[in-house]
């Protein structure tokens, strides 16, 4: 091994090693001239570097030195070189500047490992099930809003509108896929479900049993409906819930009433009915994200109240449910860690004691959803939510699940 190349003077000019570790190298190269020193020597991926700085530091070898390898195990060099570069490791200083053993372990514990390697990023890939006219609006939001490298459309007879999805399949829209089988579906990030089974002349208990059925045909188990037949954690199966309610109400707030100095995110919980429930989000120190709930107080409750009138007359349309849909389907895709008013599991939240699903400020990440913590309501809203909750429990004793 010839250190007086240029090559290897340019490699080790950047590193100060100590003169034992170079001559521990020369004597291998004596005793074995055709020894060949490279990164996959020892079925490990270190570069030269890395292994002079394991030879220096001996007798105090890295625990890195100890893993037992696996086929796919790598170690990122990078980060150790640059850190290299900057700082000698610790075994080349002197005495004199007191560093132990210890120090040594400590530095290398801060050492990343990547189990398998760089990745290629996966494809970000999103399913819409339904055909209908919600499918239609939810494909399209996402198609403009999302980060997408595919859209799946997955056409169902039980809920599609005659027309919406043959049209996407005559004019072929980038990155949307047309097709009626669900394994389509395989491989995606997200899966929007609109499809709904909705009939004037049902009552509202057979509508909803109609679509537990529908859904048990489409996911073999799907959220509280399709969370319990689905059996994913609570956390990756929720509904848009308040979502489009809470943005239009922030907006009503912030621009309508310009009340934007209030400085606070308004939410609406609970479920879309008469009992839905508005509170505000705190900010943490140095955040833009509410990290808390609180109440409305007295001081804000006649903006709350108005803003809550005007949000009454707002329907919603099927295109406004996809924009939201679309805003869900983008932080989960994007792993945005944004918060939104999100149908969950409410058990333990403020309070509820039984499984039922109500629509709740989480967080939303390609790892699925985290609750805010609960919060004190006033009397009158604490009433609401606990009218939801029964409403539920007694419709979830009728159906057949």
């Amino acid at each position: 091994m010839d250190f007086n190349s240029e090559t290897m003077k340019k490699v080790l000019s950047k590193y100060k090693f100590r003169d034992v570790a170079i001559e521990e190298l020369q004597k291998v190269s004596r005793v074995n001239p055709d020894f060949k020193l490279l990164s996959g020597t020892y079925r490990r991926s270190y570069n030269l570097p890395i292994l002079l700085w394991l030879l220096d530091s001996f007798p105090f070898t890295p625990p890195i030195c100890f893993l037992r390898p696996t086929s796919n195990m790598v170690i990122r060099e990078a980060e150790m070189v640059v850190k290299f570069e900057e700082e000698p490791p610790l075994g080349t200083k002197s005495s004199a500047q007191g560093n132990t053993p210890n120090d040594l372990l400590d530095f290398v514990s801060n050492l990343t490992i990547n189990e398998g390697g760089s990745r290629p990023d996966r494809e970000v890939r999103v399913s819409v099930i339904g055909g209908g006219d919600l499918g239609i609006a939810a494909v399209l939001s996402i198609i403009a809003k999302s980060s997408v490298d595919k859209l799946v459309l997955i056409d169902i007879p039980e809920s599609s509108t005659k027309g919406g999805a043959t049209d996407l399949e005559i004019f072929s829209l980038p990155k949307v896929e047309v097709s009626k089988d669900l394994s389509a579906a395989a491989g995606s990030k997200v899966v929007v479900i609109t499809a709904n089974a909705w009939s004037d002349e049902q009552s509202y208990l057979s509508v909803v049993q109609t679509n537990v059925d529908m859904y048990r045909g489409i996911i073999p188990r799907l959220a509280q409906l399709s969370w319990r037949q689905s059996q994913l954690p609570p956390t990756q199966v929720i509904g848009v819930g308040c979502n489009l309610d809470s943005e239009r109400l922030s907006h009503i707030i912030n621009i309508s009433l310009v009340a934007n100095n209030t400085g606070k995110q308004a939410w609406v919980i609970g479920e879309l009915s008469e009992n839905k429930v508005a509170v505000w989000g705190n900010f943490g120190p140095g955040s833009d994200q509410p990290q808390g709930l609180t109440p409305v107080s007295n001081s804000t409750k006649p903006l709350m109240d108005r803003a809550l009138e005007m949000l009454k007359g707002r329907g919603q349309r099927s295109w406004s449910v996809g924009l939201s849909i679309a805003d869900i389907t983008h932080s989960i895709a994007t792993n945005q860690r944004k918060i939104h008013s999100v149908t969950t599991l409410a058990e333990g939240w403020g309070g509820i004691a039984s499984k039922v699903f109500l629509s709740l400020p989480c967080i939303l990440g390609e790892n699925g959803s985290t609750r805010l913590p609960g919060v004190a309501l006033s009397s009158e809203d604490e009433l609401k939510v606990r009218e939801s909750v029964a409403c539920q429990v007694q419709l979830f004793m009728q159906l057949r699940l």
